[in-house]
């Protein structure tokens, strides 16, 4: 298990470093980097956040691996706050966890891995959200279900799920799996594509008090619009990070 899980963490070591996925080095640090992700689990995570047909930059004033912040429209790195030698040694360390587990759980409270996209054509995408969206496909699959058999759940914050929470805030968790447990939840759909709008509308009861809460509101409705799965699961991280009341 750890070692098959491990790939899904490991895959897109390249995309930290720049590197095309063609010339991608098969070693990082020591470890084994840039393998495929079993039974499909890497293109249909790609699918629910990028479409697959577009291969040019979408935005022509930015054209490397960095990520634009939906919220503030700036590029997520900094080298004043995340010093170049900091950035490397925090990504040999993410990428060299040998417990897939504790690979998870270090990925979900990442700082690092949202300074880069998962597409240099969609600066907008979150590398951080597209790896867990792999990894909790994968797990899912290897547990025998397909795509039209998950939800999306929302779990109580300190609710963590191996391998198939994908966000874990503060006030909430959210993750992938074919069952609810009786928590809030809506099916993904028979296909992977950009639906995180349309999951969002769809669950049952909502983590967010849209009814008194200015914030709340403001963080509901721009959820509603946006489709890209990893960019919108980082948007709700940087939301909570940026809102003056908290």
């Amino acid at each position: 298990m750890s070692d098959a899980m491990l790939l899904a963490y490991r895959h897109d070591a390249h995309k930290f470093t720049g590197e095309s996925h063609n010339n991608a080095r098969e070693t990082f640090s020591g470890v084994r980097v840039n393998q495929p992700v079993p039974q499909g689990a890497d293109s249909d995570a790609a699918a629910l956040s990028r479409p697959q047909s577009v291969q040019k930059p979408t935005v022509s004033t930015h054209v490397d691996n960095t990520r634009l912040s939906l919220l503030t429209g700036e590029t997520a790195y900094s080298p004043e706050t995340f010093p170049q030698a900091a950035v490397k040694r925090e990504v040999a360390e993410l990428l060299t966890i040998k417990d897939a587990e504790t690979a998870h759980e270090q990925w979900l409270t990442s700082d690092v891995a949202t300074l880069f996209s998962e597409s240099v054509y969609h600066p907008y995408t979150s590398l951080k959200y597209h790896t867990l969206l792999v990894a909790a496909l994968l797990d899912n699959y290897r547990a025998g279900h397909t795509f039209s058999d998950l939800r999306l759940v929302v779990d109580l914050a300190g609710d963590v799920f191996p391998f198939r929470t994908v966000f874990h805030g503060e006030r909430f968790a959210l993750r992938l799996d074919a069952n609810d447990g009786g928590r809030p939840s809506s099916r993904l759909g028979n296909r992977p594509w950009q639906s995180w709008a349309s999951s969002w509308n769809r669950l049952t009861a909502h983590p967010l008090e849209t009814d008194r809460d200015k914030y709340d509101m403001t963080l509901d409705a721009n959820l509603r619009r946006i489709w890209s799965w990893s960019t919108a699961l980082q948007y709700i991280e940087e939301f909570a990070s940026w809102r003056p009341d908290r």
